[in-house]
């Protein structure tokens, strides 16, 4: 199963589920254990692996597709988005300082100092051969 290879889980630590799938898929994605073009399992499946509801697989599903993480194809299956296409740099400005803002809040809220964060982000960033 994809799920268990992705190691994806539910805790119930008062994130949504939804955020937590959405989160972990975009982890998986960022590590390269999902690459572009690479297949994920349907929200069905993935709703019975997690013993969560479909609803709530779709939802995260729904906000992965909007962000242009993944592309759902009906009837043919949901996948690892090839990278995005270039945005403007006032777009790409703002996605920069959305972002910040969700893992500074994201990481606040687990008791993690952002500033640790932001040090673990550059080096995996250097890593991985970032061109930033």
């Amino acid at each position: 199963m994809l799920t268990d290879v992705l190691d994806l889980h539910i805790e119930s630590s008062g994130v949504p589920i939804y955020v937590q799938i959405r989160e972990q898929v975009m982890r998986a994605i960022g590590s390269g254990a999902l690459r572009p073009g690479e297949q994920l399992p349907t929200m069905r499946q993935l709703a019975v692996d997690l013993k969560v509801d479909l609803n709530t697989v779709r939802h995260a599903y729904d906000e992965l597709e909007r962000s242009g993480v993944i592309v759902i194809l009906r009837a043919r299956g949901t996948y690892v988005a090839d990278k995005p296409p270039p945005v403007d740099a006032a777009r790409e400005a703002r996605k920069v300082q959305s972002l910040a803002q969700q893992v500074i809040a994201l990481a606040s809220s687990s008791g993690i100092d952002p500033a640790d964060v932001a040090h673990e982000l550059l080096r995996v960033a250097k890593q991985r051969g970032s061109k930033r």
